[in-house]
């Protein structure tokens, strides 16, 4: 339903501030109101566009398609027992691509700009989302297998959490989305959004040369993109057979809370040294797996022997 899209809309816009406020919380300053990106995006919406003469078409266009492409995802996102815009059989390969076909444009544009940094960061951003793309298939794939069905809708109308085994999954499987949201929109440990070191820049080196309309609609596109994650785990948690409106509710305490986890983690947690990146990464995959073994034995396609 459209309800669906509008939720999570509303939700993207406040996502990045109380990112924000929580992290000035917990470094004892006051920080700034939770509107404030929003309000930073509004500004920078009103502004012009500068372009390098280095920079061709491709430049120009890819912060339109990464919006594009992360809006339409929105499209396969349930928010509780209202089921997506669009559903159908394995839908969430399509929502995959979608993000990956987004992320896949601005690579193109950091490259485009001739620039050596953003060129590093490009390579660097390809090379973790190339990693973390198998732990978020075999966490879906787990509970497809689970459930018997391979919509996101579907599959989490039938997500029933009968065992202390699926439990574990469960909490599983929204810890390793908690960490891919993290790798996905290049926050700590895998990347810090605060550095300024070229060197050790990943996303944000990408965008260097981006400004005004460009740039509001690139960090509008990333709000969306937690607050998508952050409906999924809510999806994970939350049973179908509540009340819409509580449903609503729980939804929003469900992003506040990833929001103030995403700003706590980044608080206390320190950033990967460059090369540790790639083995943080697989670790969850490796995870994945784990919870995949388990649902084989729910599901008894393996049988345990004492």
């Amino acid at each position: 339903m459209v309800i669906n899209i509008f939720v999570i809309l509303i939700i993207s816009l406040i996502f990045p501030g109380v990112i924000s406020l929580t992290k000035a919380k917990i470094v004892g300053t006051k920080g700034t109101s939770i509107w404030q990106p929003f309000f930073d995006n509004i500004r920078l919406f009103k502004k012009g566009s500068v372009f390098s003469t280095t920079t061709s078409w491709i430049f120009q266009v890819a912060p339109i398609i990464y919006f594009s492409t992360i809006f339409v995802a929105l499209f396969f996102i349930p928010v509780g027992s209202k089921a997506a815009v669009l559903s159908f059989e394995g839908d969430f390969v399509l929502f995959a691509y979608l993000l990956a076909l987004g992320k896949f444009m601005m690579i193109l544009a950091a490259m485009d700009t001739g620039s050596g940094f953003e060129g590093m960061g490009a390579n660097r951003e390809t090379f973790y989302s190339m990693l973390v793309e198998p732990a978020f298939f075999i966490v879906i794939a787990s509970m497809a297998l689970l459930t018997n069905h391979t919509s996101f809708y579907e599959l989490f109308n039938n997500l029933h959490l009968e065992s202390e085994l699926s439990y574990l999954i469960a909490i599983l499987a929204v810890y390793i989305f908690l960490w891919i949201a993290m790798a996905e929109n290049s926050r700590l440990p895998v990347d810090d959004p605060k550095t300024h070191l070229e060197l050790t820049m990943i996303h944000e080196v990408m965008v260097l040369d981006y400004s005004g309309f460009d740039l509001a609609l690139i960090q509008l596109t990333n709000g969306i993109k937690f607050s998508i994650y952050g409906a999924l785990i809510f999806n994970f948690i939350l049973p179908m057979q509540n009340y819409f409106a509580a449903q609503l509710f729980v939804l929003f305490i469900v992003e506040f809370l990833f929001a103030i986890s995403v700003g706590t983690l980044e608080s206390f947690r320190a950033r990967n040294k460059m090369a540790k990146n790639p083995q943080w990464i697989m670790s969850l995959s490796a995870l994945a797996i784990v919870g995949f073994l388990a649902v084989l034995i729910i599901t008894g396609k393996i049988i345990l022997i004492n």
